[in-house]
């Protein structure tokens, strides 16, 4: 197994403690392993998909993996906020539905053998939803409740941009036939 694939695994394994620290009561220093975990798992992101086109070191495993990786590691923290009563419900919704659907939308590319890559809004996305996550867990009160609104809705206008994009610019696997 490749180094990006190791940083891959390794981020799958990190929501563990991650959720864990993030729901268990054990004062405020879970709180910031959390925070830790996070960012350190968020960086992973970043490093593993750098790292395997550097050196090309693409594999079909990463292709699977890092995508699924990322949905996991965004999910479990957005359920763990909305269970906390950090982030509203909704907010959950859109973004874990959107991920169902472009997921859905992949698997129908895939099968009539197109492989359809990240775009900028999806990235863009990425990247705001993970500060937006960042400061929540961080939530540090005063001036940054409202850094944390406008990441929240930032978030959530980039998930349905991206969704838009993603269906409007690969539109045409939706008419394919068997």
């Amino acid at each position: 197994m490749n180094l990006p694939n190791k940083l891959t695994v390794l981020r799958v394994i990190l929501i563990v403690p991650f959720v864990a620290f993030m729901l268990m009561d054990l004062g405020a220093w879970a709180r910031w392993a959390a925070l830790a975990i996070f960012v350190i798992a968020s960086l992973t992101d970043m490093l593993d998909g750098k790292i395997a086109r550097k050196y090309n070191l693409v594999t079909n495993f990463g292709k699977f993996m890092d995508p699924l990786a990322d949905k996991l590691l965004v999910c479990s923290a957005l359920v763990c906020l909305v269970s906390m009563e950090m982030l509203p419900a909704v907010v959950c919704i859109i973004i874990i539905a959107r991920e169902f659907a472009i997921s859905g939308f992949r698997l129908v590319a895939a099968d009539n053998g197109i492989v359809i890559a990240a775009g900028i809004w999806g990235k863009m996305k990425t990247v705001f939803q993970m500060i937006m996550i960042i400061v929540l867990i961080a939530d540090f009160g005063g001036i940054f409740d409202t850094i944390e609104w406008i990441l929240i809705i930032i978030s959530t206008a980039l998930t349905i941009i991206s969704l838009i994009d993603y269906i409007w610019k690969n539109k045409q696997v939706l008419t394919m036939q068997d």
